[in-house]
């Protein structure tokens, strides 16, 4: 009884579980210590496994309708083909809404309740169309990844998406150049016979090189930039305004840090380049977006056959026939890769981007790198006073 009660005050001085939070929510598991992140799973798998739910909602009510047939309209569509259009172009709208939703709540109890709701609607649904293994293993799968802290990384990049879509007119004026050329690119006859003549497997070959590149352009020049600050351990001299409002400011301030593990560093530049990457994501969908518009407003199909040779009027699309030309989606899908790869490269040797994009983005994780010094200092204080109660015990 005396051993427990000793162990008691330690546990409560450990670092919270607000602190834990603000570092996934950053998508920095890394910083966490390996017992922090497989911590309250169920809770934290809430918004995922929310998702998901309402996704087999989705499918379950097509399933319903359909009998588990495959649908193929042709004139015009039923009532029953109409609703099943509706549910699928309503499935990840929804989706991302009750994810959000879940994700919202600061409830343990709220958690827990939507995650074993969703839990049991999966199940049911895996029971109805015959697939509860399969539901299982998906379960299985989101509660691994949520403990390994691939799922905050994950999170925290389609947040990061979503979030830059405010800034894309401010990019997206830097991208004018490769709009420019871009458009020299759509009205030229040769580029769209390789369109109309590639596999899709071949342009997406073709699209991940591309990207590929880009990347490595980002990456390169972000670990560049804040190599020195990876490499030292020192603690800023405005820390304390930096980590004013954080869970982290009624921590004791540590004089100095250990050095980055090989994984925080990584995790560090990972989420500094995504920060980026995402950004020029979101300028190349739209770009890509412009021009398939542009496309359907000015090609005519005996345009397209001069140019193309072999015209068709439709194109599949993960299973789905679309009433686009496949070589309008093959050019859109193209330029799309050409612009992220410009604006790769301009992210990368851009003194002006980097002013307006990526300084505020270290001037963060200088604050979150004082963050981490606090809180592992703290848990290393619990651990010690944890091992001074064993002894006098």
């Amino acid at each position: 009884m005396e051993l427990l009660r000793g162990r008691a005050p330690s546990r409560r001085a450990e670092p919270s579980a607000a602190a834990e939070s603000w570092f996934l929510e950053r998508g920095l598991p890394s910083v966490l210590t390996r017992r922090a992140r497989w911590r309250r799973l169920w809770t934290r798998s809430a918004p995922i496994l929310a998702a998901y739910a309402a996704l087999q909602a989705c499918i379950l009510a097509v399933y319903l309708i359909t009998g588990g047939h495959d649908v193929e309209i042709s004139g015009e569509p039923t009532t029953s083909e109409l609703v099943v259009l509706a549910l699928l172009a309503l499935a990840l709208p929804l989706m991302a809404v009750v994810g959000w939703l879940a994700s919202r709540s600061r409830s343990r109890a709220t958690r827990t309740a939507t995650a074993t709701t969703a839990a049991l609607a999966v199940a049911c649904s895996g029971i109805v169309m015959g697939d509860v293994v399969q539901e299982a293993v998906v379960v299985a799968a989101v509660l691994i990844l949520t403990g390994s802290g691939i799922g905050s990384v994950v999170g925290w990049a389609v947040r990061m998406m979503l979030s830059h879509l405010a800034t894309v007119g401010a990019l997206a004026v830097r991208a004018l150049p490769v709009v420019l050329l871009t458009a020299l690119v759509f009205f030229n006859t040769y580029v769209w016979l390789m369109a109309a003549t590639i596999s899709g497997n071949r342009l997406a070959l073709a699209m991940a090189f591309l990207v590929t590149i880009a990347a490595a352009f980002v990456s390169s020049a972000t670990r560049e930039r804040v190599r020195p600050m990876l490499q030292s351990a020192t603690v800023p001299h405005d820390e304390p305004e930096k980590l004013a409002g954080t869970p982290f400011a009624t921590l004791p301030g540590a004089t100095g840090g250990a050095p980055l593990t090989k994984s925080e560093r990584l995790n560090v530049v990972f989420v500094l380049v995504v920060s980026q990457l995402a950004q020029i994501i979101v300028v190349a969908v739209v770009t890509a977006a412009i021009y398939l518009v542009l496309g359907l407003i000015v090609l005519s199909p005996e345009l397209l056959n001069e140019w193309t040779h072999t015209f068709k009027s439709s194109a599949t699309v993960l299973g789905f026939t679309l009433p686009v030309p496949d070589s309008l989606i093959h050019m859109t899908l193209f330029l799309g890769a050409l612009t992220f790869m410009y604006l790769s490269a301009r992210a990368a040797g851009d003194a002006e981007y980097r002013s307006t994009f990526l300084d505020p983005l270290i001037d963060d994780l200088d604050t979150t790198l004082a963050a981490r010094n606090r809180y592992h200092g703290a848990a290393g204080a619990a651990v010690r006073r944890v091992d001074g109660a064993d002894t006098s015990d």
